[in-house]
């Protein structure tokens, strides 16, 4: 036995709320750096206004003081051209003067330079802010289309496996279903026609035996008799042949057949009243579409007979605009269409065939009052 655990709708429920979890984890990280890089990129566009402001003012100080520094300039220049026209105290004041100018503009300058580094580092950080702002919001709205596909779409992925394990199991039942038909047509024509044709040959055997020994009048009645079997022998071939296929679908068409079927059927179980509506043009469909159309209706009316004990069915049929509107209504005891139905293989069975033909099947049912189906086809004649 395989160590492997088998992977089914519910692990893999767990494993997508998991996956859920870690991505919306994920997304809720990329929105709390997406808002902290909003906060530091407002933060330090503000100190860079401020920076540039003082970039502006230093560089106003700077120009006045330039100004100065070089009147200074040319007033030592012209002392020291003419040193003996001054005193001491002038010479030492004009020095100090342009001394003084000479620092306060180097170190204003030096100032101007650190902000305009600091401008220019505020601005490169802010580039930097601004890209991974645009790359988180990038990033949550991609997450959040994967988190919309995981919470929507991919959510159904159990639902595509029990699916899936259900045309498994229909499937097999459908082999089981065919082997079951063989044997019940095999028992059917040996209890039946089989049966009645070896009666035929021993009733021939006895016709000639009675006309040599009791003559004519005996003979004959033995072959009325000897008819009668032969009759019955036919209706049980004709009937076996019937449930295979319908020859009046191939020679009459599809209202005809339904009509004339639901009427023997009726005839069978006399309990049970069947009421059968045509709306529409009395048209020949594709042969696909009859012998589906027909199948439904069949195992329709089985449904209501075999499980829902029903005593009144209402089979409706309304062709018109290449569209097909089929109803089955019954009386019967009906049932939760919410609750999951064991072996439920004769739904599962029509369901398939209507989606083969591009179709739709609706089911309305409710217990003690009866149930529904509800179906339409497209159909190009």
């Amino acid at each position: 036995m395989s160590s492997h655990k088998k992977l089914d709708a519910k692990q893999l429920d767990k494993i997508v709320e998991k996956m859920i979890d870690t991505v919306q984890h994920s997304k809720d990280e990329i929105f709390q750096i997406g808002e902290q890089s909003r906060q530091e990129h407002e933060r330090l566009m503000n100190e860079l206004t401020e920076t540039k402001t003082l970039v502006n003012q230093i560089i106003h100080e700077a120009d006045k003081l330039e100004i100065h520094a070089r009147l200074a300039r040319q007033i030592l220049s012209d002392v020291n051209r003419n040193f003996t026209r001054y005193s001491e105290k002038e010479i030492r004041e004009t020095y100090e003067k342009a001394h003084e100018l000479h620092m306060k503009l180097a170190m204003i300058r030096e100032q101007e330079r650190q902000l305009r580094i600091r401008r220019d580092e505020l601005e490169r950080r802010l580039a930097g802010l601004k890209e991974t702002i645009e790359r988180a919001e990038h990033l949550v709205g991609q997450i959040t289309v994967v988190l919309n596909y995981l919470n929507s779409d991919f959510r159904q992925v159990g639902e595509f496996i029990e699916g899936a394990k259900q045309k498994q199991e229909f499937g097999l039942k459908i082999i089981e279903a065919q082997e079951e038909e063989r044997k019940r047509l095999s028992r059917e024509i040996h209890d039946g026609p089989a049966q009645m044709l070896a009666h035929v040959m021993m009733r021939s055997d006895l016709i000639e035996r009675i006309l040599r020994e009791r003559g004519t009048e005996q003979a004959i009645q033995e072959i009325r008799d000897f008819k009668k079997m032969v009759r019955s022998a036919l209706y049980e071939v004709r009937r076996i042949i019937y449930d295979l296929r319908p020859m009046a679908l191939d020679d009459l068409g599809l209202i005809p057949t339904l009509r004339k079927y639901l009427q023997t059927v009726e005839e069978y179980n006399k309990e049970t009243k069947i009421s059968f509506i045509h709306i529409g043009q009395e048209m020949r469909l594709p042969d696909r579409f009859e012998v589906a159309v027909f199948r439904l209706v069949q195992e329709s009316v089985q449904n209501a007979l075999k499980h829902a004990d029903a005593t009144e069915i209402q089979v409706k049929i309304e062709m018109r605009d290449n569209q097909l509107f089929l109803m089955i209504k019954d009386n019967g005891k009906g049932f939760d269409i919410t609750v999951k139905k064991e072996n439920a293989f004769g739904l599962i069975g029509m369901k398939e065939r209507v989606e083969l033909l591009e179709g739709k099947m609706k089911i309305q049912s409710q217990i003690g009052i009866g149930t529904t189906v509800f179906i339409h086809i497209p159909f190009k004649v």
